[in-house]
């Protein structure tokens, strides 16, 4: 029963958040350690921005229980939750005897990553991509792949990069040697949301894919970047040029990624994919609209209040079916078994209302973008 409970928690959003003694304690949990580490990073080119207000998240190596198996999650360009949001890459760091995942994450202000250098404005410290001005994303053409016929929100600033390193985990034997700023610390501790649900089913579609496997592809992936979330095929898929680095996985590696499993600690993580809508983060209201048109900031306002009242209703409906069918199964004294597909079933009954809500912000968002008039490029 244990082992099923580990193997859940890895199937979780991007893999599980952990607490290292150089990491932000606001949202750390111990999730299942692995005693090797992940590739390098690999070379590939970043594909074209799909269209404005896509902001760039880096590819990583991501942990799969099943197989105990790295798999490489590709680089992709994500619609932020929120105007003025940034993307805090996840990172792997050596902590207590074994490598562990902390799960990245949105917010106002970039966080640590460990010091790894995943390229394309993620270069250990910060983020040099582009930056948000007056409700628009701007890019920076120097480090981003951008059609400026399409995006006009650009402008140019070259960057110098010290850190040419394709490392991909934080301390041990060979990582990265670096701690976090007192300001990337408090980065973490400021208001912020985990992976969209489109990041998610991305990192599930990698993960079905054998040949994203690093034991398969030896740290030079098929797919290393997309243009947009779970599209694997067509014209916007980017293959890895070579691998960061040489890569031997360890025969053993199954025994050496399960030597925590019984550790009592592992026992107090918990899924950082909720399985029912009641444990979703509490929905908040959109920030006013300001295009500069007073009328305008109303109709959209009350367009988004209109969309708030509705999501809002449809996740209390969902909330209550949950509790009446789990209420339902306890009192009919169910199996393991049953008790197991209804989760199963609760579990991507949320995740699909998560998508359909998040989608209907996103969409909400470039109505408000569209409707204000370009800015100038940030100086």
């Amino acid at each position: 029963m244990q082992k099923r409970f580990i193997r859940t928690l890895l199937l979780g959003l991007a893999g599980l958040t952990i607490m290292l003694a150089i990491s932000a304690p606001s949202f750390a949990e111990i999730g299942v350690a692995i005693t090797f580490g992940p590739p390098a990073i690999p070379v590939y080119e970043q594909p074209i921005c799909p269209g404005d207000g896509y902001l760039w998240t880096p590819g990583y190596w991501a942990w799969d229980y099943d197989v105990d198996d790295y798999y490489w999650v590709p680089g992709t360009w994500v619609l932020a939750p929120e105007v003025g949001f940034l993307w805090t890459p996840g990172w792997w760091g050596w902590g207590n005897g074994a490598f562990l995942w902390n799960e990245g994450y949105w917010g106002p202000q970039i966080g640590f990553y460990g010091g790894i250098n995943y390229g394309f404005g993620y270069f250990g410290v910060g983020f040099q991509g582009g930056r948000w001005d007056g409700g628009h994303f701007f890019y920076n053409r120097a480090v981003m792949n951008v059609n400026v016929s399409e995006i006009h929100n650009v402008y140019s600033s070259n960057i110098v990069v010290n850190n040419n390193t394709r490392i991909s985990y934080n301390g041990g034997n060979g990582g990265v040697d670096r701690r976090p700023t007192a300001e990337e610390d408090a980065a973490s501790r400021e208001r912020h949301v985990g992976p969209v649900a489109a990041q998610t089913q991305h990192m599930q579609a990698a993960r079905s894919d054998p040949q994203q496997r690093a034991s398969v592809n030896m740290g030079r992936p098929g797919v290393a970047a997309t243009a947009r979330p779970g599209e694997f095929k067509g014209a916007g898929v980017v293959q890895a040029k070579e691998a960061g680095g040489r890569y031997t996985p360890p025969p053993n590696r199954g025994n050496q990624a399960r030597g925590n499993e019984a550790r009592p600690e592992n026992n107090a993580a918990r899924p950082s994919t909720p399985t029912h809508v009641s444990e979703l983060p509490p929905a908040e209201r959109p920030a006013p609209p300001n295009t500069g048109d007073a009328k305008q900031d109303q109709k959209l306002q009350k367009q988004q209040e209109k969309l708030y009242n509705q999501q809002q209703k449809e996740r209390q409906k969902v909330t209550q079916q949950q509790q009446k069918e789990d209420q339902k199964l306890a009192n009919q004294k169910a199996s393991d078994a049953q008790k197991q597909q209804q989760e199963q079933r609760h579990s991507q009954q949320t995740q699909q209302l998560q998508q359909k809500h998040t989608q209907q912000t996103q969409q909400m968002q470039q109505r408000v973008q569209a409707a204000r008039p370009a800015g100038r490029p940030p100086k």
